[in-house]
């Protein structure tokens, strides 16, 4: 009798450790959000997708600087050049969704390629969580300062007479689409000149060989202040603080509102809590007086939008884009 009371007593101990530890498990599944709260545990990487020295590569390592010191961890750069930023968005679309690897995304690779190109190996926004927007710098209609062209009227009117060429830097690439928004919506006749880069268009433009180039002005600012480049107008909503002498396309009577912009991704998935405290840190880095000082240099303005507002920011942007091409009948290179 002895046997059989110790036999069941023991079997009561065991079946109580067990509960014990059921329990003690079940409570740790209910709190895990609070082991998530831990991220980041490790760096994180940020893919640029240009060569290192550049404005975009200048743009992502100004925010990676200022998330780690937010963040806690190491916020590295992972230049991932090629195809126009595509490549390093593809990357970032196929990587495991947790927060430790991120884009810096663009109109480049999530606004004008989306609506040229039908093959692109990721969908957007689907395969990406929009995290935040950093910066944005309008596109520049510039001439040589020896140009007759003084003014952005000067250049419709001779537009207008079929006599001008403009460069931009490659076949259905955002500067080449926003210009055909420019003819389309002003109904201009202008010859496009396609390049392989700025340095051998501008050679060009200043050479004679062409009238007038088309692209983001902000990595021109030393030609335009310095005299060599005229800007005749800038493709934003309002006049840049930095050059309030220059008009805006909308204001000079051509309805086109366009930029060229940057932000943080994520891939999609990514936990919720993961995009809270990387929006939050974001947020914190553009308070940054050092940061702010290297975005706003070349005239460029940081951005305000985060998460459902970014998302549809770049939904509307593929939209804007895509119509031009349709209406131009533009294909990519």
């Amino acid at each position: 009798m002895k046997t059989t009371d110790s036999f069941a007593a023991l079997t009561r101990r065991i079946a109580a450790r067990f509960a014990f530890a059921l329990a003690a498990a079940s409570a740790l599944c209910a709190f895990g959000g609070t082991a998530q709260a831990a991220y980041p545990e490790q760096p994180v990487k940020l893919v640029v997708g240009f060569p290192p020295g550049g404005g975009g590569d200048l743009y992502g390592r100004t925010i990676a600087n200022a998330l780690a010191r937010h963040l806690g961890q190491a916020v590295i750069v992972d230049n991932k050049a090629g195809a126009g930023g595509n490549i390093a968005a593809e990357l970032v679309a196929r990587a495991k969704p947790d927060g430790y690897t991120l884009i810096l995304a663009m109109s480049g690779n999530m606004g004008s390629a989306p609506a040229i190109r039908s093959n692109l190996p990721y969908k957007v926004p689907d395969d990406f969580v929009p995290i935040a927007q950093l910066v944005e710098t309008p596109f520049g209609l510039m001439v040589p300062s020896d140009s007759p062209i003084a003014t952005i009227k000067d250049y419709v009117a001779a537009a207008k007479g079929g006599k001008l060429t403009y460069a931009s830097t490659g076949t259905g690439g955002a500067s080449q689409i926003v210009m055909e928004m420019v003819k389309q919506d002003a109904k201009l006749d202008i010859l496009h000149i396609p390049y392989k880069g700025s340095g051998p268009a501008l050679n060009d433009l200043f050479g004679g060989q062409v009238s007038s180039f088309f692209a983001p002005y902000t990595p021109l600012m030393g030609q335009i202040t310095g005299g060599k480049l005229r800007l005749l107008a800038v493709s934003s909503d309002k006049r840049v603080p930095s050059l309030p002498n220059v008009p805006t396309l909308k204001e000079s009577g051509i309805d086109v509102v366009m930029t060229q912009w940057y932000g943080l991704a994520a891939p999609a998935d990514t936990p919720k809590a993961v995009i809270d405290t990387l929006t939050r840190a974001v947020r914190e880095s553009m308070k940054d007086a050092d940061l702010l000082k290297i975005y706003r240099a070349d005239g460029a303005q940081e951005g305000t939008l985060t998460g459902t507002q970014f998302r549809d920011f770049i939904v509307k942007d593929i939209a804007n884009y895509k119509r031009a091409v349709d209406r131009g009948n533009l294909k990519a290179e």
